[in-house]
């Protein structure tokens, strides 16, 4: 008669205290939350190539965007792509996690700086027909390219503002992490995500 022996627990081969429940009793370890069958999910990281699902509402619960139905937003992780507490808050999820994160301003698009408004004549709206508030355009500044917004119009004077039009706002995100994939040298060399 030839006796089935348990195979001698590696542990106790290497003089280590002895693991065998570990290798005999498949309920006293589980894999953690990370696991798709065999597959192992791959954690957001910094340069990973992310893709997230999401609506953003301000503090009243108004849509101010959304990732288009189907058309997840896909971005570059660590590499500046998205506003930082998104991208902090989504550090270390895992495709096909949910989440909700509020982002106060100094973690979005900062506070508002009313120093970044100001008044110039109509005439540096050159080949408009008509200006009016809300609209956008790009300026040349000290600082190189930058979008204003018109703020006011009264007679030849336009007020416009360089503040990014979420500054100053609490940003609340809900987010469904879609994919997470390696990046390629391409994407990493260029900072952002090709298709």
């Amino acid at each position: 008669m030839v006796m089935n022996k348990a195979p001698k627990p590696i542990a106790l081969m290497q003089g280590l205290p002895a693991v065998a429940a570990l290798f005999t009793d498949k309920r006293a370890f589980t894999l953690p939350d990370q696991t798709l069958g065999s597959e192992v999910l791959m954690q957001i990281e910094k340069n990973a190539v992310v893709a997230i699902d999401y609506t953003l509402r301000d503090t009243e619960g108004e849509v101010l965007d959304a990732s288009p139905e189907g058309q997840p937003l896909q971005y570059l992780h660590g590499a500046g792509n998205i506003i930082p507490g998104l991208e902090k808050a989504l550090e270390g999820k895992t495709a096909g996690e949910d989440l909700d994160v509020n982002i106060p301003p100094e973690d979005a698009y900062g506070e508002r700086d009313d120093r970044l408004q100001q008044d110039v004549p109509l005439s540096m709206f050159e080949g408009v027909d008509n200006v009016e508030a809300g609209m956008r355009f790009q300026a040349q500044t000290q600082s190189g390219t930058q979008v204003v917004t018109v703020a006011a119009v009264s007679g030849d004077s336009i007020t416009v503002d360089a503040n990014h039009p979420l500054a100053g706002q609490t940003l609340n995100f809900k987010v469904k992490v879609s994919d997470v994939r390696e990046a390629s040298d391409e994407e990493l060399e260029h900072g952002h995500v090709h298709d």
